[in-house]
């Protein structure tokens, strides 16, 4: 039996693509023009927790005549589980998924229109979507609205039982308000909201509930979700650049769902470029605090204790700290032909996750529910090579 750990691998994704976003879509969120023709490569990992995550990524756009900015991605997971859930009940195992994306913007005056299509491919996941976006300037540029709109659909199987298939879909609304308010100070408002229908929980993950005639004291059984969920996020972001040609990020985000999930996390962010080196550096530190699912509990009373359960750690009640680090290299390619500059950027973060009601049920000799709190820390790094033409 799998029991996959979805949420770190999840995770590394996020905060790989999250990345590669503004590379891919070209939308800065402060002026309507094409990105540059550029092409990158990109290695990520994640290690923490039981679970490795590696692989390739990349990215090639090229822009037409000044209005049409075509481009393509290419991303791999390369995944290694021993997570805390995999060695409870199952067995260490390893997989890939492979994603595919394929996109073209266009450039109109002050508007920026962007049209994407993403595959994404595991032997027993399969993901598709659509994402369209446009962005106005407005004031002199001074302002910038944007919206987006995403659907996606994926199919959800189980190895190991041929018989299993089901659909979850998925609709994402966007809105992002750009301002400049001094020169020196620009802050962006960012609205997201998901709708989610279908199945939405892990095929081979399970529950824990007390159970007499077990040795252990406590058996196991499939999680059931509700089939819907809505979840709606408010951000608020700031850059200010000090005189010094340094800048200061900063943001606070908020998050709520129908599934009773609330969380927030804040971040503040230092770059600072080296004069006459070509030298930028990141430095970043970031909070986020979540409660727990209304269907969440790490051991429940009985049997079907209740119309839905889950134990996924995902939708437990936790907090994470991340301190984060990067430097980027600007050098000149005038010596390459077909290549004006390129750049060279690493990345590395380093996150502590702290669990309030999921317990360790791998430490021995203690009564059901009174197992160790979960806790453990990962590092995730993002290894980049661009070079524009």
């Amino acid at each position: 039996m799998q029991i996959k750990a979805y949420f770190p691998a999840r995770l590394i994704w996020l905060m790989a693509a999250g990345m590669l976003f503004f590379l891919v879509t070209g939308i800065s969120g402060y002026a309507a023009v094409l990105p540059e023709d550029r092409a990158d490569v990109m290695y990520h990992g994640y290690e923490g927790g039981g679970l490795e995550v590696t692989g390739p990524s990349v990215l090639v756009r090229k822009g037409i005549k000044d209005k049409v900015s075509i481009w393509a991605n290419y991303y791999v997971d390369h995944i290694s589980s021993a997570s805390i859930d995999v060695m409870a009940t199952a067995s260490e195992y390893t997989e890939e998924r492979e994603e595919k994306s394929l996109g073209f913007d266009y450039l109109h005056g002050k508007t920026f229109m962007g049209l994407s299509y993403t595959n994404s491919e595991e032997d027993d996941y399969s993901a598709h979507s659509f994402r369209f976006g446009i962005s106005q300037d407005f004031f002199g540029d001074l302002t910038t609205l944007g919206i987006s709109y995403a659907r996606g659909s994926d199919t959800v199987r189980r190895n190991g039982d041929d018989n299993f298939e089901e659909d979850a879909k998925r609709q994402i609304y966007r809105v992002d308000l750009s301002q400049v308010i001094t020169k020196n100070l620009i802050v962006n408002l960012n609205y997201e909201g998901v709708t989610d229908e279908g199945f939405l929980n892990n095929p081979y993950r399970q529950v824990r509930f007390l159970d007499p005639n077990s040795a252990r004291g406590y058996s196991y059984e499939a999680e059931l979700y509700p089939r819907t969920r809505t979840s709606s996020a408010q951000a608020i972001r700031a850059m200010y650049f000090l005189p010094y040609r340094a800048a200061l990020k900063l943001e606070f985000r908020n998050y709520s769902d129908t599934w009773g999930i609330n969380a927030y996390n804040a971040e503040v962010a230092y770059t600072h470029p080296i004069e006459e080196t070509g030298l930028t550096v990141e430095l970043k530190y970031r909070f986020y605090d979540q409660t727990e699912a209304d269907f969440y509990s790490d051991l429940f009373p009985r049997s079907n204790a209740q119309n839905f359960i889950a134990r996924d750690k995902e939708l437990a009640a936790f907090q994470t700290n991340t301190l984060g680090a990067g430097v980027t290299y600007e050098f000149d390619m005038d010596w390459f032909p077909g290549f004006k500059r390129g750049q060279l950027s690493l990345f590395v973060d380093y996150i502590d996750f702290a669990y309030d009601n999921f317990r360790d049920v791998t430490a021995t000799g203690f009564a059901p529910g009174e197992e160790p709190l979960y806790e453990f820390d990962s590092t995730v790094t993002r290894l980049f090579f661009s070079f524009y033409y």
